[in-house]
């Protein structure tokens, strides 16, 4: 029996153990021989006291750290996607707002009839689509509801490399305008406030920089509109702030995309709009900045407003070099400031006033519009020569590409649609380079020969030395006729 019983356990029933061992189970997939391995590894490594009694929570423990990669089988789910959030943020473009229960104030908005603008600009072949139009007729609605200005309408749209500007250009309320003045005037205040208590407490420098040219008051000049932006419509809009004549410079010095450039042109048909005459305005033409609607415009043909510039008119004035619409004597103010530091100095000779600066008046026609490299700054077509009872008139700016304008009647509107860059004129291109010169040509006298033999080579110095022997003996010949006359003398 003994002699039996190691027979049955020699090497090969250990064999046999261990693939029973080996064998995965029908529920876990796992085997006992991998556990136990791994159950010993974890006794090694942690030591715990009494191990006989914590083995089952130990080998519990390594079942659960088998499985728990396995728990999160269940695949997360994904992320809403760019599209599916804008998506939900243009559905609130489409749902009705609740109506309050109580109205402290009935505002009249006027909402642009962005449907009726689309309509024009499509038969221009100008436009954003029919569905892009309707969404920013209902993104312009949410911005008067929200922000209920004076008047609104859609600028264009400045395109992007990597997202695009949606433009709305709406008018201040006198409650915003005087807000807006207070909050400068206290900032200005305070600014100076901040100045003399650092001046008191650091030594400063005797140099004035020129002194700052002063932006345009809220409601005038490049401040007459405030302006909103957004990327998409369904997006929050973003209030833009009031521009400076520094910015304004700035931005003429740059060319590049993004830039931003608001002050496009804004053309109307002559006569649509008239200049407002206030009691006691005795100032002349070119500093009248306002404008009413002419109620006794009747319109003008579409046949003339093509042919002929001088039936369109700009409604919004000119920005100076000095980036205002108003010219302001920055020597004067800067004087003024010395006076009061008590810091003029005496001078010999007064200094040359300095030219106020002048724009074309309000209101004056396109064709007194420069050209720009032999181009003209304007272009008008009509839509349609097949129907022309039924075209509208199409104005294109050429200084500022995607700037255009239409006119039907006693109806017009302006849009941008472009990158936001100014016409710079054609790119510079290098002359063509000439055609290539032709191959030398071959003759005698240039092509190469062969070497001489050295039988060759002899017999040409034997000929140069009888031709200089020959040479030498005319030589000897002459002198001795020489010497034969000189005797005979």
């Amino acid at each position: 029996m003994n002699i039996t019983d190691n027979e049955d356990h020699g090497p090969q029933s250990a064999a046999a153990f261990k693939t029973f061992m080996l064998k995965n189970s029908t529920r876990t997939n796992l085997n006992l021989y991998d556990h136990l391995t791994q159950l010993l590894i974890k006794v090694m490594d942690e030591r715990p006291e009494n191990v006989v009694d914590v083995f089952e929570d130990m080998s519990l423990s390594v079942k659960q750290g088998l499985f728990q990669d396995k728990q999160s089988a269940l695949q997360d789910l994904p992320a809403a996607a760019a599209v599916e959030q804008l998506a939900e943020q243009q559905w609130l473009l489409f749902v009705q707002p609740e109506e309050p229960e109580v109205e402290d104030e009935l505002v009249e908005t006027h909402i642009p009839n962005v449907n009726e603008l689309g309509f024009y600009l499509e038969q221009a072949g100008v436009g954003l689509g029919r569905e892009e139009m309707q969404r920013l007729f209902l993104a312009l609605k949410q911005l008067v509801e929200s922000e209920s200005p004076l008047h609104c309408r859609l600028w264009g749209k400045i395109l992007g490399t990597e997202s695009n500007y949606i433009i709305a250009e709406a008018e201040y309320r006198e409650a915003e305008e005087e807000e807006k003045q207070v909050s400068e005037e206290v900032a200005v205040h305070q600014h100076q406030e901040k100045e003399e208590d650092e001046m008191d407490a650091v030594p400063q420098s005797t140099y004035k920089p020129p002194p700052v040219v002063p932006e345009e008051t809220i409601g005038s000049g490049t401040n007459k509109f405030v302006y909103y932006v957004c990327k998409v419509p369904g997006l929050p809009w973003t209030k833009l702030p009031a521009v400076t004549p520094a910015q304004i410079t700035s931005a003429r010095h740059i060319r590049r995309f993004f830039t931003g450039r608001l002050d496009s042109p804004v053309v109307s048909p002559q006569g649509f709009f008239q200049a407002r005459e206030e009691e006691g305005d005795e100032e002349d033409e070119a500093a009248r900045d306002s404008y009413e609607v002419n109620e006794d415009f009747e319109g003008i043909p579409i046949a003339e407003m093509v042919e002929n510039l001088s039936s369109w008119v700009h409604h919004i004035k000119h920005i100076l070099k000095q980036g205002r619409c108003t010219w302001v004597n920055m020597a004067a103010e800067s004087e003024e400031e010395s006076n009061e530091d008590g810091e003029a100095e005496e001078k010999d000779e007064e200094p040359d006033e300095a030219q106020p600066e002048v724009g074309p008046p309000l209101l004056s026609p396109l064709s007194q519009d420069a050209d720009m490299f032999k181009t003209p700054a304007w272009s008008a077509k009509i839509s349609s020569a097949l129907t022309p009872q039924h075209a509208v008139a199409v104005l294109r700016s050429n200084l500022w590409p995607g700037s255009y304008a239409y006119a039907s009647g006693k109806k017009f509107g302006n849009i941008y649609v472009g990158w936001g860059m100014k016409y710079a004129g054609e790119g510079y291109s290098p002359h063509v380079p000439p055609p290539p010169q032709e191959e030398y040509p071959s003759g005698p006298e240039i092509t190469e020969t062969l070497d001489p033999s050295l039988e060759e080579e002899q017999m040409l110095k034997e000929a140069l030395e009888e031709q200089q022997a020959a040479q030498e003996e005319m030589e000897d010949a002459d002198a001795d006729e020489e010497e034969e006359e000189e005797d005979d003398d």
